[in-house]
């Protein structure tokens, strides 16, 4: 049963770590740990890590759980974690970076660096900038070309992202919405490796990782000298935790594929909070404070109710590699991060000087929100306010919804099979079918269904089955993925099939799944 008992936040100083003065925490130890491990229990969690910082020092920093369900490695701050898209603001720093050094401008056209930059649109190709691939605003749909990097491993290397960008059709025109993207950051980092001479691996860990002494960390798994201490992701799936395959992102370092500890992003919090200044350090200054706040200023507005949230806050919008909006009054600056099995959270606000810090090794979101929007309140003086529950609440009505979704579907596919019903003719079905950016897949007949294989994402594999009409319900050989989808045929006037489009059940599918940007169109036998 999930515990919803208020949680009371007692205003006292945590003891201080060592060789820090006066260090203030508004809630006491003992009630941190119980809101970390309650969040745990409540949302199925095997291990968290979670760091705070105040005033240019680490207040606190420490490991809750297990680094692997059943195993007894201890989660602690020096515990490594995949920080998936926080990596996007070490991309936007690099880039500033040389444009500090006169080497680039925010607004350079891409193709002043990238001659075979290709969009699906010859005037968005020619009028796109630096600060587009930045900020979200390209016309494409929400985590487009997606499936081309994710699940990985996958054989797509980043010439094929670059191929498949032009076959991408945008869903808005140029600089009019917001729809977050990871494409485009891999293009960021190949900026940064043309203009600098350097890989981006080696530009962001020479430049940013080793002067701020985050020596566990790295820029993408391979390039990991000590993986002894490393946080494994997992699902929680039929009441039990199932680990995962770690995601690694080869092609994708640039967009996500970082390798953190706490202890390491704290001292990136603190610098960027202390307006550049590396810790420790009085003059010497990493990252201008111009550039900061060029990246922490609102470029794409993104729409939400007025006083929606748990702060009711009046504006969103994303920077440079960093969403913004407003708390209580106060900015704030953070950025989610999200693999499979693995998800991370950074939480800024500069008026403060602080900067929360929260890593799962769990795919539910709702933790780490749980644990920072509770974490906040106690710096903003906001009592009386049990976030676990209330997290809970809408994560549990949302996946309620959600299962009732997919069990509608699957309702009705079990009804079809108990009943001997199929679409005529389905074997004419099998074949092969292509897309521009995504590939092949093949459709073979296995045990009266179809199966269903990507060539170059094999993960994308499984069996389709029939569920009304000309539509099959597709249900993936690894179902730790939860991306069920929906798989549609069309026919020619004269009933020959001519392709198919895909759309996942679940309104929950994580947005990488852009099943829905398939146009699959079958290949003449």
């Amino acid at each position: 049963m999930i515990r919803t008992i208020s949680l009371l936040l007692v205003l006292l100083p945590l003891r201080p770590l060592a060789g820090q003065e006066q260090p203030i925490l508004p809630l006491r130890e003992s009630t941190l740990d119980s809101l970390v491990r309650r969040t745990m229990e409540t949302f199925h969690v095997p291990g968290i890590a979670v760091g705070i910082v105040r005033d240019g020092k680490l207040l606190f920093a420490r490991g809750y759980g297990v680094n692997q369900a059943g195993k007894p490695g201890r989660v602690n701050d020096e515990t490594l974690f995949g920080i998936a898209s926080l990596s996007k603001a070490f991309t936007t720093a690099a880039l500033g970076l040389l444009v500090e050094e006169g080497k680039i401008g925010w607004d350079d056209p891409v193709r002043n660096h990238i001659a075979e930059f290709r969009l699906y649109d010859p005037f968005v190709t020619e009028a796109f900038t630096i600060r587009d691939l930045l900020t979200h605003r390209s016309g494409l749909g929400l985590g487009a070309g997606d499936l081309m990097i994710f699940p990985d491993p996958n054989f797509f290397t980043q010439a094929d992202i670059f191929q498949g960008l032009r076959y991408l059709r945008p869903v808005s025109s140029f600089r009019s919405k917001y729809d977050y993207d990871n494409l485009l950051y891999i293009v960021a980092g190949e900026i940064v490796a043309r203009v600098s001479g350097q890989s981006w691996e080696e530009f962001v860990e020479k430049r940013l990782l080793s002067p701020l002494g985050m020596h566990r960390s790295a820029a993408s798994f391979s390039r990991l000298k000590d993986t002894s201490n490393m946080a494994s992701p997992h699902v929680w799936k039929d009441g039990k935790f199932v680990r995962v395959t770690r995601s690694s992102l080869p092609q994708a370092q640039a967009a996500g594929g970082m390798q953190s500890t706490i202890q390491d992003m704290s001292r990136w919090a603190i610098m960027l909070l202390d307006q550049g200044r590396l810790p420790g350090s009085d003059q010497k200054i990493l990252i201008q404070p111009g550039t900061i706040a060029a990246m922490w200023t609102p470029q794409t507005i993104i729409p939400i109710p007025a006083g929606s949230g748990f702060y009711q806050s009046n504006f969103s919008a994303y920077g440079l590699g960093w969403g913004l909006t407003d708390v209580a009054g106060r900015k704030q600056v953070s950025h989610t991060g999200g693999l499979m099995g693995m998800v991370t959270q950074i939480t800024l606000i500069p008026s403060l000087k602080l900067g929360i810090l929260v890593f799962t090794n769990q795919e539910v979101g709702a933790a780490f929100t749980a644990i920072s929007s509770q974490l906040k309140d106690a710096f903003l003086g906001i009592p009386g306010k049990d976030r676990v529950a209330e997290v809970y609440a809408n994560y549990s009505r949302s996946l309620n919804q959600a299962d009732e979704v997919t069990a509608e579907v699957w309702k009705q596919v079990e009804a079809n099979h108990r009943n001997g019903l199929n679409f005529p003719g389905w074997e004419k079905l099998a074949g092969r079918y292509r897309d521009d950016w995504f590939g092949e897949v093949v459709l073979t007949p296995e045990n009266g269904q179809l199966r269903f294989n990507s060539l170059k994402s094999p993960k994308i594999s499984g069996k389709l089955y029939h569920f009304r009409g000309d539509t099959f319900a597709a249900r993936w050989f690894d179902e730790t993925l939860n991306a069920d989808a929906l798989v549609q045929f069309r026919f020619d006037i004269l009933g020959k099939v001519e392709g198919m489009r895909m759309k996942a059940i679940s309104p929950l599918t994580d947005f990488s799944f852009d099943f829905h940007d398939l146009d699959l169109r079958r290949v003449p036998d």
